[in-house]
Order: C-alpha cells, then structure tokens, then sequence
C-alpha cells in the first residue's frame, strides 16, 4: 500500500505542524497579556503629556516651538513606519503596509516626496525593496520596547522638520483596540495637531518656568513625541500578540481539519485495498 504509506507519512507531518502552531499560540497568549499591561501603562502618561503640552502652549503665545509651525514649501514628508520583527501574526504587517504605500501614492500624486524610519524589520525589508528613501531602522527590539533604541532614528527626522526641510511628519503603526481587532494608523506626528491643540483651553493655566519658558517647552515637546512613538511601539506590540495567538489558532484549528480529512482519505483507501484483495481471493478461488 504505497498510496496508505504516503498518507500515513502526510498525517505525520500535519500532526508535527500541529504541535508546533499549538505551542506558538501558548506562547503568544502569554506574551500577549504582558504586552497589554505594558500597553495600557504607558497610555496614561501619553495622555497627561499631551494635555500639559497643549496647556503650555496656550499658556505662553509669545513663544511657539517649531514642531507647532507648519513648514510651508520643503515638498517632502516624514515617515516613522512601526511593524514587528517577526512574522506570522496574520494580515498585521500587510494592513498598516498597505495604508502606508496608499498614503505615499498620495503624496507622490501631489509632488511629494517622503523619507521613511522604519521600525521593525518587515519595515526594514519592505521599504529597501520598495527603493525608499530610509534614513534610519531599528530591528531587534524584542518583547520589551526601549526608549533608548527609539530615540536616535526619530531624531534624525524631528531635527530635519525643524530645520525646515520636512513639511510634516507621519507616525504610522497599529492600535490595539482588542483581541480580535487591531486598526492600522496613519497620524500627523509633526506639526502638532489634535483637539487639544485647536482652538481656546476651556480654563487657564498660569505655570512659572524655571529656568525660563523656551527651555521648559522645547525640553517638553521632545519628551511628547518620543511618548507617542513610544505609545505606537507599544500598542503595535500588544496587537502583533494578539495577532498572533489568533493566527496560530487558526492554524491549529485547520490542521486538525486536515488531519481529519486526510485520516478519512486513507480509511477509504485501506478499504478499498482489502475489498480488491477479497475480490481476487473470491476470484482465484472461483476459478479453481
């Protein structure tokens, strides 16, 4: 029975593959919480920064930091791109890739052009086959997102906007809204914007600089864009577990779907083998 070998053979196989997605999305589900913790941690502290950043800015008019100026004129953007370093975690890397070629074609339909950070190998990969201009990469970053790896490469872009040579910088990663949702994001980074940088502050806010004004803010608004790409790493984190662990129970599942199948296939082919064996004993018999 060559046929019921290789089957038997296939199974083997299939079982193998099993055991392997079974163990990954064990091993993602315990990632994953960890990777919300630190997720939902880190929100708070984004939340506040922006809020006194928006306070501050209201509070003294008399001086405006360059990441709140819009640089009218210099044809050409930023891009601070956040993917993961591994793979196998479903359509993560395929949907915020996808949003951010979109908005590139866009760009270059307006005569823009772009310089890219990529965060994240297939980032990295993705960008050097594409023939973008990446001025800067991180890959390795682990399970653990550090500030110290985030900062250089985004500096080189927020140095570029405030010398004017960048009309606007874009952080693109994916949010984590829930286990079986993760939204990939395209969010102007630089200049600042958001409801909390429009209109009129609700109430006042009266602040005394020490040493004085310039220094406090342009000190402040650094560390409020590093917590956003510090945010957006995090959030794409926790989504690439999430991700993941889906992922790897689908697998799982349809591996056992296939076993299934192919368990059927090679009862059906064993029975058929006996019954032909019985119909040519049945056969010689007759003729004898």
């Amino acid at each position: 029975m060559a046929v019921g070998k290789e089957i038997r053979n296939k199974i083997k196989s299939v079982e193998n593959t099993k055991k392997i997605t079974k163990a990954m999305e064990m091993v993602a589900a315990s990632k994953m919480r960890k990777a919300q913790d630190r997720m939902l941690a880190a929100r708070p502290y984004a939340e506040k920064v922006r809020s006194i950043t928006a306070n501050l800015a209201h509070a003294n008019p008399e001086y405006v930091h360059p990441f709140m100026q819009q640089n009218a004129g210099a044809k050409k953007v930023g891009l601070i791109v956040v993917s993961t370093d591994k793979g196998l975690c479903g359509g993560l890397n395929t949907n915020v890739l996808r949003a951010v070629t979109n908005k590139l074609k866009e760009l270059e339909g307006h005569g823009v052009q772009a310089d890219v950070v990529a965060i994240g190998n297939k980032a990295s990969g993705f960008f050097n086959r594409m023939g973008a201009n990446v001025v800067a990469s991180v890959v390795g970053m682990g399970d653990t997102p550090h500030l110290e790896k985030l900062i250089g490469p985004v500096k080189v872009l927020l140095d570029a906007y405030t010398a004017g040579q960048l009309d606007a910088v874009y952080l693109c990663y994916t949010r984590f809204i829930n286990t079986m949702k993760q939204e990939p994001m395209v969010d102007q980074l630089l200049p600042l914007a958001g409801d909390e940088f429009a209109g009129e502050p609700t109430h006042a806010w009266e602040y005394i600089y020490e040493p004085d004004a310039k220094v406090v803010i342009d000190e402040l608004m650094v560390r409020y864009v590093e917590a956003l790409v510090y945010q957006a790493v995090a959030e794409n984190m926790a989504s690439e577990q999430s991700a993941r662990m889906v992922a790897m129970k689908a697998a799982t599942d349809n591996a056992g779907n296939v076993i299934k199948e192919l368990k059927l296939v090679y009862n059906k082919t064993r029975q058929a083998a006996i019954t032909t064996e019985l119909s040519e004993i049945v056969a010689g018999a007759a003729a004898v």
